[in-house]
């Protein structure tokens, strides 16, 4: 007998510091889950990491601009809609969350044109109702 310890290998290397995809998708599906709790402050909080890995996320940037909009953070909010609009000229609910972040902010010229490029886009009853193409 050996009064030598037994030999272990190698702990495995410690993983990197960078959150793996899974983990910014589970963050992206708990950052819904916070808005629709009516936590957007945390939900933002959640988002920011999947977006600094991923900026041209736009699912990703369309919830955190949901986000800032439900906390009234009106300016980050239309930053992150316009953001959307640049990649995704046609996308109807971006149109329509601007036009609603415009109106908030006491812009309603620039809030009709968005709201009636939203129903342009997708003439959904609501949409058509906000658009208010008889004025």
């Amino acid at each position: 007998m050996s009064d030598t310890p037994p030999q272990f290998p190698p702990p495995p290397p410690s993983p990197s510091s960078s959150p793996s995809p899974e983990t910014h998708v589970i963050d992206y599906r708990a950052a819904e889950q916070l808005l629709a709790a009516r936590d957007p402050r945390g939900a933002v909080k959640l988002l920011d990491s999947v977006i600094a890995a991923h900026p041209e996320n736009t699912a990703a940037r369309l919830l955190r601009a949901r986000a800032f909009f439900a906390a009234a953070q009106l300016r980050p909010a239309e930053l992150e809609f316009e953001l959307v609009l640049e990649r995704e000229p046609d996308n109807a609910f971006a149109h329509f969350a601007l036009a609603r972040t415009h109106e908030r902010a006491g812009r309603p010229d620039q809030a009709r044109k968005h709201f009636r490029l939203a129903a342009a886009l997708d003439p959904r009853p609501d949409y058509l109702a906000a658009a208010r193409f008889e004025e």
